[in-house]
């Protein structure tokens, strides 16, 4: 393998944009990260002045060409740029001068960071769930260890009792504590590793449809399927997946059923994409399935949001707010990970998943 080809490889595997400039400040390369910062492919970005890629930036592009004219570098924190394609972004930026043969060249490094405070929220997050699992493990011990007393004493108290009216009230208690008993496992979660076999994600999003249509019949709800039929198969636990799945399902559904609803026909949505090049926590893919379920409901409460996936956190006051803390769980066991966006009349919740290399 050649030194270029050598080098080429590292480039494509830094999670750092790297763009190469020449002398005008015309593109000459972009690695992997900075094409999917950039939202343009090496081959179109090739000999395009950076002016027409960043619209609106006369002040960045005049510091650019007064670093290039000094021969010195500079660095510019937290600058917010527009591209040609209308995407804003948000990025710390440094632009090296250099000399090659005899040409001056420059070179531009992107760290995003929209992707820094994603990383930092969903290290945040899953740091959270790990201690918080471990201090519900404890206390589901100790709770289910009176419980089995209560219940045992209430199944003895039923067979003296010669009165049904009076085993009316221990079958109360036998079937309260079995209700307790089960909400402390749901709360725990499973300690099962998942059974990880090639999924296609339709088939996935085809029985969660399946297992709710019978529900939103008759209520106002239609379910609408916008797939990409590119989407190879994943390694995943279609059980597993198929629960997470259905408790984002079941929520834009909830969320219909809200009085805060303005609107006589409720939409969700199950689409998906192929991703090119994502980062997902602190790895690199080159491709990742993106599952998007979108509603047109009221929307999550904007102090609620930063908390939504944490259990025991639940918008409506019958709700146990166990369903989305045990998605999070299981998308994370799956090396991927779930985001939300929301605003009145719209929520989307992304799962992103990562397809293996092929070979």
């Amino acid at each position: 393998m050649s030194t270029d080809n050598v080098h080429k490889r590292l480039l494509d595997n830094l999670k750092t944009g790297v763009v190469l400039l020449d002398s005008k400040l015309c593109l000459l390369y972009l690695n992997i990260a900075a094409e999917s910062l950039l939202d343009i492919s090496d081959r179109k970005a090739n000999k395009l002045f950076i002016g027409e890629l960043f619209t609106d930036a006369v002040e960045d592009i005049n510091e650019m060409h007064a670093a290039l004219t000094n021969n010195r570098s500079f660095t510019k924190r937290k600058a917010q740029l527009r591209l040609m394609h209308g995407k804003n972004i948000s990025v710390d930026y440094t632009l090296t001068p250099f000399e090659e043969n005899g040409e001056q060249r420059a070179l531009l490094e992107l760290d995003s960071l929209e992707h820094s405070h994603r990383f930092d929220r969903e290290e945040s997050l899953n740091s959270t769930h790990a201690t918080t699992r471990e201090l519900v493990r404890g206390l589901a011990h100790e709770i289910k260890n009176p419980l089995g007393g209560i219940r045992g004493a209430a199944q003895l108290l039923a067979r003296e009792l010669d009165s049904d009216e009076l085993k009316d009230y221990t079958n109360v208690i036998i079937e309260e504590a079995d209700r307790l008993h089960n909400l402390v496992d749901r709360l725990v979660g499973s300690r099962k590793l998942p059974n990880m076999q090639a999924t296609n994600v339709h088939e996935v999003l085809e029985r969660v449809r399946s297992l709710v249509a019978a529900e939103i019949s008759g209520n106002g709800i239609q379910l609408i399927r916008d797939y990409d039929p590119s989407i190879p198969s994943i390694l995943a636990d279609s059980e597993q997946l198929i629960q997470a799945m259905l408790n984002i399902v079941r929520n834009a559904m909830q969320s219909l059923s809200s009085p805060a609803v303005d609107h006589t026909l409720g939409e969700i949505y199950l689409r998906t994409r192929i991703i090119r090049n994502a980062t997902i926590g602190s790895k690199f893919y080159r491709l990742a399935a993106s599952i998007m379920v979108i509603d047109n409901g009221p929307g999550i409460p904007e102090e609620m949001i930063d908390s939504i996936f944490y259990p025991m956190i639940s918008g409506r006051a019958e709700g146990t707010g166990l369903g989305l803390s045990i998605t999070h769980a299981i998308i994370n066991q799956h090396k991927g990970m779930i985001e939300v966006e929301s605003h009145p009349g719209s929520t989307c919740f992304s799962v992103i998943l990562p397809i293996a290399d092929s070979g």
